[in-house]
């Protein structure tokens, strides 16, 4: 038994090992390819409120080629989600707007689409996973109405091949007995299930980019390491993009391909994610990697980041980490606010000496102002 119970502990920590290394095969192999199908270019979204223009997303930079897991993390508040929801055009209008910027798709900017353009578009060359099934999904129409829309829509089907096309959606995300559950309520399913179920919706168009907005908050561990496998799958079988928005740096690790850290509504850092975990560069980053607790160690209190996120209608006009860095600067190094420079290659750091201890290194790469 003791020997048994040792086997299992060295195959945890070998687990556990391999995540500290960054093993992005985790949930099997990438499918990245080198045509790029999303491009985001200098985009803003603004809420308008009484406190003032919230400027949820201030500038967001960044492409998603085909096969490729973009993932993107950051504190609550970040912009991650409110950056989701502008590339798939469902900002609630009013009070938000998209002010600025260009969505590339395929060749197509986004924002310049009709309404009913973008019909057309949303859900079947793009889609989006939500994080709450329960809101996502239709309490009053079954599995088969909900995941069949998106297929009347996109694919003009009908009758039994409608069927056939929603059976076996519902099949390639696993879900048993597909003819018997597409007939069933999202209240009659487990919330593993409810989740497929919005995956499979996702997928039934064979869209270009599925933007999965932390598609496992809801899951316990088990099922969320197979719901991952499962989209890795998908993702090798169809050549689908993918941009993974999420809180866990252990999925971080394991399913993505590059990493763009969001703080204040801009990217500060955006490169593979190897050099993420290994190599980061922006003192925002380097805490939250170093706010996570590391199972092969013996861990004490945990770091934390000093302060509070900025108010989004009142930025700092600089430098919006700088009043939480602890690096040493001068008040003017915080006030021009940092451009996002690669520093190396594909690596790329909103540069400032406030927020970057190797600026000094980097300082020839800023632009002139």
């Amino acid at each position: 038994m003791a020997e048994s119970t040792d086997t299992a502990v060295e195959e945890t920590e070998a687990t556990i090992s391999d995540a500290v290394t960054v093993d992005t095969d985790g949930f099997g192999g990438t499918a990245l390819t080198d045509e790029v199908v999303l491009e985001v270019t200098d985009l803003q979204t603004h809420f308008t409120t009484r406190w003032g223009t919230v400027k949820a997303v201030d500038g967001v930079n960044y492409h998603v080629r085909r096969g490729e897991t973009l993932g993107i993390v950051g504190e609550s508040g970040s912009g991650k989600s409110v950056t989701a929801l502008s590339l798939m055009r469902l900002v609630p209008s009013p009070p938000g707007h998209i002010v600025g910027g260009t969505v590339v798709l395929n060749g197509r900017n986004l924002l310049e689409l009709t309404e009913g353009e973008m019909t057309e578009v949303r859900g079947g060359e793009i889609s989006i996973i939500l994080q709450d099934p329960m809101q996502a999904l239709n309490p009053v129409f079954n599995i088969q109405n909900q995941v069949g829309e998106a297929i009347r829509i996109h694919q003009k089907l009908k009758g039994a091949v409608l069927w056939d096309k929603i059976v076996d959606s519902l099949r390639k995300v696993r879900i048993p007995a597909p003819e018997v559950r597409a007939k069933d309520f999202p209240h009659q399913l487990s919330g593993g299930m409810r989740q497929r179920v919005v995956g499979a919706i996702g997928i039934s168009s064979a869209p270009s980019v599925i933007i999965a907005d932390e598609p496992t908050t809801s899951l316990d561990v088990t099922i969320q390491a197979a719901y991952l496998r499962l989209l890795r799958q998908i993702q090798q079988e169809e050549g689908v993009a993918i941009v993974f928005i999420t809180h866990d740096f252990g999925i971080v690790a394991k399913m993505c391909d590059r990493v763009a850290v969001m703080y204040a509504g801009r990217i500060v850092e955006l490169s593979d994610v190897r050099t993420i975990f290994n190599e980061p560069k922006h003192e925002y980053t380097k805490a939250l990697i170093g706010s996570v607790p590391k199972l092969e160690e013996k861990t004490g209190r945990l770091p934390q980041i000093e302060g509070q996120p900025p108010l989004l209608y009142n930025l700092p006009p600089g430098d919006a980490f700088a009043p939480r860095s602890t690096l040493e600067f001068a008040p003017e190094d915080a006030e021009r606010r940092p451009p996002l420079v690669e520093v190396e290659p594909d690596h790329w750091v909103q540069l400032s000496r406030s927020s970057v201890a190797e600026y000094d290194k980097y300082a020839h790469l800023m632009p002139a102002e």
